[in-house]
Order: structure tokens, then sequence, then C-alpha cells
């Protein structure tokens, strides 16, 4: 047979793509399990999200020598606590060897040897000569097929899909504990007696009473940042509108170029001074009890004329975008100021408890 015709029956077709087709419908079923697994174990037959409960207590110390044994408790996603099945196919290798070996010899020999018989006579001697004839012939042929088909698959666990640790991530950030229950010990963690527990439930409730007010605070902190970040947008956009101003009348003719840029100067002045100083001057005007057009003017800003500078006023394009935003951070500080006047009024009663409980 040919060495061509050896490989007439094989489908090279089926014999790579047969592995591959086989390998995406493995990827497809790896996929399906990995997404069972997350519906099932993840979430409830309603869909919310299954929880591991942990519960812990921790001790902490007071400043009345007290401390608090406290227990807590956490939820946890049970998915951010189990190990997630995701195998995924790396790699495929689809190796076919065949080696075809065939040789032929062929061999042929005639062999001389005389099958005869005589006499020849060469004067007074007589010569007998007796022979044989053979021919030889042989031949040799000699072939050697083998064939390797190696399919090599590999997949490796790939842990928790991208998606699904993000959401994770977002729940992780909104979990805390949970105060389930709070006990007031001495500072070794024992039992107070009945004569000391008054005084340091007493000195207990001023401390959460300060926690609270210092929680406020801090919202009311952000709020006034916010309101602030606000107002400083648009004291920048009316800035760069009075610059646009001072640049189209310096390129008109018959017009006082000093007078201009003085009337610029003055009023970039006013606005770059109100931007690097913007939380004492809300502060100042927050203390003056004062909002609007009489907050404004506090402030001495300043608008562009090519005539000269003039206070700022409502004739501006975005006076009251920032008479608003003015107000808001104004109501924001006043707020802020009196918390912070709480919060030391309830401190200085803390430390006087403290004081007489010693």
């Amino acid at each position: 047979m040919a060495i061509a015709e050896q490989f007439a029956g094989l489908n090279m077709g089926q014999l790579i793509g047969g592995p591959l087709n086989a390998a995406a419908d493995a990827s497809i079923t790896l996929a399906r399990g990995t997404a069972n697994f997350i519906n099932e174990v993840g979430f409830d037959r309603n869909g919310k999200i299954r929880t591991a409960s942990f519960g812990f207590s921790r001790r902490s110390l007071n400043d009345d020598k007290t401390s608090n044994l406290e227990s807590l408790n956490v939820d946890i996603p049970l998915l951010a606590v189990v190990p997630i099945p995701n195998l995924q196919i790396d790699e495929v290798n689809v190796i076919f060897d065949m080696e075809v070996k065939q040789s032929e010899k062929s061999e042929k020999s005639l062999d001389m040897g005389a099958s005869l018989s005589g006499s020849l006579n060469f004067g007074l001697f007589k010569v007998s000569i007796t022979g044989s004839v053979s021919a030889h012939e042989s031949n040799t042929r000699s072939s050697d097929n083998s064939a390797k088909y190696h399919v090599d698959v590999r997949a490796t666990n790939h842990g928790t899909p991208e998606g699904l640790a993000r959401v994770l991530d977002m729940i992780a950030a909104g979990l805390s504990p949970a105060l389930v229950d709070s006990e007031l010990r001495d500072e070794n963690g024992k039992a107070l007696p009945e004569s000391a527990k008054a005084k340091a439930e007493k000195l207990k409730a001023l401390r959460t009473e300060i926690s609270g007010i210092e929680s406020r605070r801090d919202a009311a902190q952000r709020m006034l940042d916010d309101h602030i970040q606000i107002l400083r947008t648009i004291a920048g956009e009316q800035l760069n509108v009075y610059k646009a101003l001072s640049a189209q009348s310096l390129q008109k003719e018959n017009v006082d170029r000093d007078a201009v840029s003085a009337a610029f100067s003055e009023v970039d002045t006013s606005w770059n001074g109100f931007l690097s100083r913007i939380a004492d001057q809300i502060r100042l005007a927050a203390d003056s009890d004062k909002k609007g057009d009489e907050a404004v003017s506090l402030l001495s800003l300043k608008a562009f004329k090519e005539n000269g500078a003039e206070a700022y006023g409502n004739s501006e394009a975005k006076y009251a975008a920032f008479v608003a935003a003015q107000d808001r951070a104004l109501e924001s500080c006043m707020s802020l100021k009196k918390l912070d006047e709480s919060l030391l009024l309830k401190r200085s009663e803390y430390n006087t408890a403290i004081a007489q409980a010693a």
C-alpha cells in the first residue's frame, strides 16, 4: 500500500474538532455548576442573601475605672465564607502523531558452478570436467506503522468571579457588628457592687449621649463641607465669567485699558480672597446671624464693570445660585455650631461626674 493511502481513512476534523467541542461543552457545564452553586448556597427561596451569624464578646475600659462587657453579633454573607467552585478549562492540547515506515529489498544471483561433464584431450593428457549451474533469487519487504493520539485538558479553579467579588466587597463595606447587650463590670471584668453600679450607669448614659452628639456633629460637618464645595464651584465659575468679560473689554477700541485692568484686579482680589478663606467667611456670616443679601455684603465681593468694580449684587447671572448655596452653607454652619456647644456642655457634665465618682 502506498504511504499516502495510510491516511485515507482518517477524519482529521473529527480527530481535532471532537476534543475541542467536548471541551467547549464542558466549559458550559462548569459555568452552569458555578451559577447553580451561587444561587442555591448564596440565596434563599425569596432571593435574600443567606448569611452566617457570628456572635462574640469584647471588653472596653471606661474613664471611671469600669469596663463594658459587650455582646455583639454580625451577619456575614455565606458566599463570603465558603469557597466557590469556579473550574475553568485553561488549555486543551490535541496531539496526533502517525509514523509510517516501509522498506523493500530484492536480491537475485546466478551461481556458475557448471553442471557439465566431458573430457578434453591435450596431446598426451586427457582432462575430465564436471560442474553445476544454479540460480538464486531472494526478495525482502518490511513495513512498520505506528500512531499516537493524545488529548490533554487542564482546568483550574479561578476562585470567586470578579463581579461577585465586587458585590461582596460592597456588602462587606456596609457590615458592622450589632450591639446585642452591654453590661458594666469593674476594671478586672468582675461584677460591680450595687453602690458603685448606679454611678457607673449614670456615666454610661452620659457617654452614650456624648457619642450620639459626636455622630450628629460629624454628619453636620460633612454636610457643611459639601455646601462649601458647591459654593466654591459657583464662585470659581463667576470669577471665570469676569475674566472673559475683562478680556473682551480689552479687545475693544477706544476703551480705557488701565481702568479695565484696575477693575478686574479689584474683582479678582475679592473673589480669590473669598475662595482662599471660604470656611472662615461662612463662619463669620453665621456668627453675625445674617442671610441672603446681607450675608453677601459681608463677603465684600465685587462685580466687574468696564468703568470700574462695584458690589456683587442680584443683577449678576449667578447671583441667585450663589445666595442659595450660601444660605445652605450658613444653615449647616449654625447647626454645627449648636452641636459644638451641646458637645462642650455634655463633656463638661461628664468630667464633673467623673470627678465626683473618684
